[in-house]
């Protein structure tokens, strides 16, 4: 019989009998310690050594066979200076409560000293007197790099100033922190646990999904990824902008890699997106604006200067544009330039016998008259009550959103400016009114110059 084994068969008693073959008790007590992964060994009352698994061997490269029988560690273990006082240390658990924890320097076979930190404990007998203490122990240096990763894992939990969800292998959060809670509009930890995705985030669950199937199959991506969602919170729904990373969670247990599922951690950065998005938004439209006067500029013709501004003004900003113009002397709007109201194209003058535009009272661009400001305005539910919706207001059937600015020059009211987005566009903001009325400032200027010119 082995020394492991034999050491093991003495934790049996006096009075019980070993019982040999597979299956036998002192056969599983050996199987159970060599499996462990953490070194162990265990002494009797007297300080000898009974238990030794295969860890221990690892660590220190003595063998059971060489270790089991020992008294103590003094003359191979630990040096002669050091030796009683690990002992002593370790034995003192034998009749102490609970767990004791120290660090000990002790010898490997070949001579090198190895910095282990112990938990020791008593083991009484059948009768309740101590009878022993048992010691696992591990390198300081593996026991440190694993209190390193439990305390990151609970700091990240706990006080991680990002989001962190933990999504099993069913897309589902299993573990979340308290600011990913917050961000996915949850008052407590506990409340999104196990709840479809599709629960929390409206729009763009689609993408996260996507993202979360891609990393458990073939890995994280080497780059965060940014997400436009919807979530749903107390407040109502909101929209913002998650900067997200992954990375596939292994069962470090299995002998080939298992999916435990997903780590996801993001952070919101929706408030710098839209900044860079207004930025670059006002970059290009003042460089349309620039655009614009230069080829105004050139235009010998107000009215071909206007319909000019008006093309430059719609890239990237509507689908349609209007211009309704109040004649001199006139109290009724006459339709000067459009674009086509069918397919995509240019801003192009009406011509026509200068006949007055039918609108209903209360129209958004007869407000833009009587205020001389601007008037904004969107319609509401399907795409019946779409279309008609813009043809009551004579406007192009696909409009949902406009937006009408009124033409000022030298104190009068020269006409109105619409500007028309389909559905697939945002309705109109207040940056997009200050824009729009900028372009209607240089509109009435060449408006103005038209009719002095008497065009």
């Amino acid at each position: 019989m082995s020394a492991s084994r034999s050491g093991a068969a003495s934790a049996l008693g006096p009075d019980e009998p070993e019982r040999e073959g597979p299956g036998s008790g002192s056969d599983l007590l050996a199987a159970l310690l060599d499996g462990m992964d953490a070194a162990l060994c265990a002494f009797d009352a007297d300080g000898v050594v009974t238990h030794w698994n295969r860890e221990a061997e690892r660590i220190l490269g003595w063998s059971p066979e060489e270790a089991v029988g020992r008294r103590g560690f003094a003359g191979w273990a630990a040096r002669a200076a050091d030796a009683g006082e690990v002992q002593g240390r370790l034995m003192a658990a034998m009749t102490a409560p609970g767990r004791r924890v120290h660090e000990f320097a002790l010898l490997r076979k070949d001579g090198g000293r190895v910095l282990v930190r112990t938990q020791s404990a008593g083991v009484r007998g059948p009768d309740g007197v101590p009878a022993g203490v048992y010691c696992a122990f591990s390198e300081v240096h593996a026991q440190i790099d694993l209190e390193r990763s439990i305390a990151l894992s609970e700091a990240l939990l706990e006080d991680a100033a990002w989001g962190v969800v933990l999504v099993d292998v069913d897309l589902r959060p299993a573990v979340v922190n308290r600011h990913a809670a917050r961000m996915l509009g949850s008052a407590g930890r506990t409340t999104v646990l196990g709840r479809p995705l599709g629960e929390l985030v409206v729009q763009g669950v689609e993408e996260v999904e996507g993202a979360l199937q891609h990393v458990l199959a073939d890995g994280a991506p080497r780059a965060p990824v940014e997400f436009w969602l919807t979530v749903r919170t107390e407040e109502g729904e909101r929209r913002r902008c998650w900067r997200s990373g992954f990375l596939r969670l292994a069962s470090p247990l299995a002998e080939e890699p298992v999916p435990l599922g997903v780590g996801w951690l993001f952070q919101d950065v929706t408030e710098a997106r839209l900044a860079e998005q207004a930025a670059d938004r006002l970059r290009f439209r003042f460089s349309q604006l620039h655009r614009a006067a230069r080829a105004a500029a050139e235009c010998e013709d107000p009215m071909e200067a206007v319909t000019t501004r008006l093309d430059f003004a719609l890239a990237g900003f509507a689908d349609h544009a209007l211009l309704d113009v109040l004649p001199e002397g006139g109290e009724r709007l006459v339709r000067t330039a459009a674009t086509p109201s069918g397919a995509p194209g240019p801003v192009a003058r009406v011509t026509g016998g200068g006949i007055p535009l039918r609108y209903p009272h209360g129209h958004p661009a007869l407000q833009a008259v009587d205020r001389a400001g601007s008037v904004r305005t969107s319609t509401g539910g399907g795409p019946d009550r779409m279309e008609g919706w813009a043809a009551e207001r004579r406007w192009p059937r696909d409009a949902v959103h406009a937006l009408c600015t009124v033409l000022r020059s030298r104190g009068r009211t020269l006409g109105v400016v619409t500007f028309l987005r389909s559905a697939n566009r945002p309705r109109f903001e207040r940056p997009d009114v200050e824009y729009a009325e900028s372009v209607a400032a240089h509109l009435a200027t060449a408006l103005d110059l038209a009719r002095v010119r008497g065009g």
